[in-house]
């Protein structure tokens, strides 16, 4: 295992069960139950096929017999054919009917539609998750006033519980994507060699709607709505890009709150869970780096770039098809859906085990508060009889020294000291340090926090409820 390539997707970052969904076994069983689809479908609509040879078909569907079906691969190098003689050499009453009337796309489109629509609910499932678990932490932490910042420079307050819920409302976004991609997914069905459906109607001797209908019972059998209404050969190959479309916003959201993680753990106020036993690096022992972040957003690069690919292919396919978009389909999108398995899974690790340090965040906030507080101490010095040109201008004047004092000299932040001792704003220190509770100045933080996690997110985990419950294994 050590002397050939092996993907760290699979080997570092997926889930066994989104590894499974793009697994070989998936495929060829899936491609099965396709066949056993279509033959029920036409014996229900009169052609030539018994239940018996359906029976037999169904008997087969899990014992695949790959030893065979890899030796006749070598011999007529088509991977369909293998496995249609492979099936016909389990199943001789039903050989001559499997795949009748179909193309090879009919196995290969149909089946690369099931495991996507199944991969997006597995998605879903794992998204609904982090969620829950990171609307626990906007609760908990709803209240607790801390330093904002626009461009990385210090703003007015927030609360730690609203900047979680910044986050949560990007993963509804993507919540609300994913739902909408899942409701519009549909098969191929059975369309032939240019989509005409010309080899079904042959079939049933010119009959138009029994045509129809076959489309309509292989959707209902496999568990869809319905088939796509027209195509050539393929479903139209926006449909992957749609698909990894969506996949990459999940990535976006994910990138951006591993950003503001990584800098909320330099500043020492928020950390990613950090272990025993855990090795920060190699040289410098005391250090505690935020890797599980790190590894989030780097993943995250990787679909954003993947999502390039589908369209490539959407945008370049000839008429009715062309095969340039098998080898790019084999790699991008189930590597897609991995990457994004590993970022759920990290994103959920990560949020159930953050840590919040709220000594750090108020010693912060306290040593920025006098400046953004000087609006409120400026009105009361106004209703107390001051001249309010006259008291902002000396705020203005006196904010700058106190902001020599601490990024020139290294000082403590004096601007309150300062303004006591000015007689024209005629407050003590006293005073002045009542207006510095931070609760005054974080707005409707809370409020918000609550009415969203009521109003918004409250009603999604309700709906999802038997989803719950999913813990986030990290292999490494």
């Amino acid at each position: 295992m050590y002397d050939r390539y092996q993907s760290p997707l699979s080997e570092r970052y997926a889930s066994r069960e989104m590894q499974y969904i793009f697994s070989p076994d998936k495929k060829f069983r899936t491609w099965r139950k396709l066949w056993i689809a279509l033959a029920e479908a036409e014996h229900e609509l009169g052609l030539n096929i018994t239940r018996e040879q359906i029976e037999e078909l169904k008997a087969h569907q899990d014992d695949i017999n790959y030893d065979v079906a890899k030796q006749r691969e070598k011999e007529v190098r088509h991977d369909v054919m293998s496995h249609v003689y492979a099936y016909g050499v389990q199943c001789p009453k039903a050989k001559g009917i499997i795949h009748l009337g179909a193309t090879s796309c009919y196995v290969g489109d149909n089946t690369d539609i099931i495991l996507m629509t199944e991969a997006l609910r597995l998605v879903r499932k794992k998204l609904i998750n982090v969620i829950a678990e990171l609307s626990k932490f906007a609760e908990k932490y709803k209240a607790q006033p801390t330093l904002a910042f626009t461009h990385f420079q210090p703003a007015q307050p927030t609360t730690v519980g609203k900047r979680a819920a910044l986050w949560l409302q990007d993963l509804v976004m993507d919540l609300q994507d994913v739902d909408y991609v899942l409701g519009t997914m549909k098969l191929l069905g059975s369309k032939g060699t240019t989509g005409t459906q010309a080899s079904f109607l042959e079939l049933f001797d010119g009959d138009h709607e029994k045509v129809k209908q076959l489309d309509q019972k292989i959707a209902d059998k496999m568990g869809f709505d319905g088939c796509y209404p027209v195509s050539g050969q393929t479903y139209s190959r926006k449909v992957d890009s749609r698909v990894l479309n969506v996949l990459a916003g999940i990535a976006q959201s994910a990138h951006k709150f591993s950003n503001d993680i990584r800098l909320l753990q330099h500043l020492k106020e928020v950390e990613e869970p950090f272990e025993k036993s855990q090795i920060g690096s190699s040289a410098m022992a005391y250090k505690r780096n935020p890797m599980r972040s790190e590894r989030m957003a780097s993943l995250a690069d990787y679909v954003m770039a993947d999502a390039m690919n589908p369209m490539l292919v959407a945008s370049t396919q000839w008429f009715e098809r062309t095969l340039d978009d098998s080898a790019n389909k084999r790699l991008s999108i189930p590597e897609g859906f991995l990457a994004v398995d590993g970022i759920l899974d990290l994103y959920l690790n990560v949020v159930d085990g953050l840590v919040v340090y709220p000594k750090v965040i108020e010693k912060r906030l306290m040593s920025e508060l006098p400046f953004m507080a000087t609006e409120n101490i400026m009105m009361d010095a106004v209703k107390a009889g001051g001249d309010r040109q006259e008291l902002h201008e000396k705020i203005r004047t006196l904010s700058m020294e106190a902001g020599k004092n601490v990024k020139v000299n290294g000082q403590e932040n004096n601007l309150l000291e300062l303004i006591a001792a000015d007689p024209a704003f005629n407050m003590t220190l006293e005073e002045l340090k009542k207006t510095m509770e931070p609760s005054r100045y974080v707005g409707r933080s809370r409020e918000q926090v609550e009415e969203f996690l009521a109003e918004v997110i409250a009603p999604i985990l309700e709906e999802n409820k038997e989803l719950l419950g999913v813990k986030a294994e990290i292999n490494v």
